[in-house]
């Protein structure tokens, strides 16, 4: 059986008939899963810097990092550039 079988649809999809900000995030991660890393980008860019960035949560809560706070605003900034500079892209182009 393939990962798609057990994917959450899009609801915004089905309703509407767009994409969301989220679409291609659950194929990026079963690509990943899979070993394609260059198609995991290519299906949702913000995917590692959403993975570092949540590795980075994840272990400032067990560890502070004196400069995680910094970090972990940098990276939130560059995930919003990416993810609505790929909504857009999807949307319009």
């Amino acid at each position: 059986m393939s990962p798609e079988e057990y994917m959450l649809p899009c609801l915004n999809k089905k309703l509407f008939g767009l994409d969301c900000m989220g679409c291609g995030m659950q194929r990026s991660i079963a690509l990943i899963l899979d070993g394609d890393f260059v198609a995991a980008f290519q299906m949702y860019p913000a995917i590692y810097s959403l993975i570092a960035m949540l590795s980075i949560i994840f272990l400032n809560y067990f560890r502070n990092f004196k400069h995680a706070y910094k970090i972990i605003i940098i990276l939130a900034v560059i995930n919003a550039v990416l993810i609505l500079g790929n909504f857009i892209y999807k949307t319009f182009y």
